[in-house]
């Protein structure tokens, strides 16, 4: 449930302005580990380093903007705590540097007029709106106090585990809104947060992609903003100026269209396969999490689906699901979109001979996958990422110039052919 704070203090300025995110993610369960357990020491670590612990420090996290606006409001969120979480004071700034902000570019955030709230378990806060100038492209630092402690309880951390963005811990203190903050610890998770808003042109267009971690970006090189979705954003802002739409990316490593974190075994990180650490990536279902992340986003019009690889290569128990079960995910995806006035585009499912999970049999499923998503006309538009990134000398591949080494996600390289392969009259207005 969303709070109804600063409801008087959040209506956009303009009557010709409404609210709309310029970033937001997708959000999973977090789960600290046993503090008691050998797993405390590193905080559960895994390829993304160790889940924090903290405790009355402040965190500092960072998000790229897709589009600009003059007036900001943040959304925090304990959606998936059993236990209320603390917010001591909030703070929102244009980042100056690696942990720097601009004090002049900034202002502590309230709520309802306070400084402080707590955020019940299940439930999300919406911030006041403050003045500051965000640019489009650009970035925003979030600070928050944590006064509490976040392993409390085993409470699950509402949150991103793969940011691909270093986020700052401070030392034992309230240091929101300094400029430079010093810094104990560092993370490569968003926590606690779920979206940064902007006020923006009534006609603003917001595209949402929904996908696994070959949209949030599992591959590519951390702080440089290099996945497909900021390659889109990047286009868009070229080509229409203050006028291009936001891009949201709720994208989650390891996600599924039919099926959610449920103890099935995964080796995402090369490592060989094993039990499934709960924090390694896969959340709610699409299908679970759409309302959610996707439909509820304030204004969203487009919503890009790329998701279905992790279905067909995570076998588990049960079994991998059928070609019809997908299409039957997908399908039904479609029309709860559609059912919200939203333009639903398609991704073809990218190659992966060669990646851990691989099977012939999961291949002839991805094939046929691909056949419906070009053919079927279900979708409003196709983006044939798969024609992007495969070797036309063996179309089961990537490229060898567009991976990593994994042969299951593009590198920088294969996420700017994705990116720039996206058709920008897809989202031109009607006359």
């Amino acid at each position: 449930m969303l709070a109804a704070l600063g409801a008087a203090h959040s209506a956009p300025a303009l009557a010709q302005e409404r609210w709309v995110g310029t970033w937001a993610t997708g959000l999973q369960a977090l789960i600290p580990p046993d503090p008691a357990s050998a797993q405390a020491s590193d905080g559960g670590g895994d390829l993304f380093g160790p889940l924090p612990r903290i405790r009355n420090q402040t965190v500092r996290q960072f998000m790229r903007t897709s589009i600009g606006g003059s007036r900001v409001r943040v959304t925090f969120t304990n959606v998936f705590g059993t236990h209320p979480l603390a917010i001591g004071a909030a703070h929102v700034a244009v980042r100056a540097g690696e942990a720097a902000i601009d004090p002049q570019a900034g202002a502590p955030l309230t709520f309802d007029g306070e400084r402080s709230v707590t955020i019940e378990a299940g439930a999300t806060v919406r911030s006041d709106a403050v003045d500051i100038d965000a640019p489009a492209l650009g970035h925003l630092a979030v600070d928050m106090h944590l006064p509490g402690d976040t392993w409390r309880g085993r409470s699950p951390i509402s949150g991103l585990r793969g940011a691909w963005t270093t986020g700052y811990v401070s030392p034992a203190g309230d240091h929101s809104g300094a400029e430079n903050m010093p810094v104990d610890a560092t993370l490569q998770s968003w926590l606690f947060l779920s979206r940064v808003e902007v006020a923006a042109p009534r006609e603003t267009q917001v595209i949402v992609t929904l996908g696994d971690s070959i949209t949030e970006g599992f591959g590519s090189t951390a702080d440089t903003d290099s996945r497909w979705p900021d390659v889109l954003a990047e286009r868009l802002g070229e080509a229409h100026g203050a006028a291009a739409p936001a891009v949201l990316n709720v994208a989650i490593s390891g996600n599924r269209v039919l099926r959610g974190n449920d103890g099935v075994f995964a080796a995402l990180s090369g490592a060989g396969p094993g039990p499934l650490n709960p924090n390694a990536g896969f959340g709610p279902s699409a299908l679970d999490r759409l309302d959610r992340d996707v439909l509820l986003q304030p204004g969203v019009t487009h919503v890009i689906v790329l998701e279905s690889i992790n279905d067909i290569g995570m076998t588990g128990d049960p079994a991998s699901p059928t070609v019809e079960e997908l299409i039957s995910g997908h399908r039904a995806l479609i029309q709860r979109a559609r059912a919200r006035g939203l333009t639903v585009y398609g991704g073809t499912l990218t190659p992966f001979e060669g990646a851990q999970y691989y099977t012939e049999d999961g291949e002839a499923k991805r094939q046929a996958v691909n056949d419906w998503i070009r053919t079927s006309g279900a979708y409003d538009a196709v983006i044939d990422f798969d024609a992007v990134v495969r070797d036309s000398a063996n179309p089961r591949r990537f490229l060898p110039m567009f991976h990593p080494g994994d042969w299951l996600h593009p590198n920088d390289e294969g996420y700017r052919a994705m990116g720039d392969a996206i058709d920008l009259t897809l989202f031109a207005r009607a006359p």
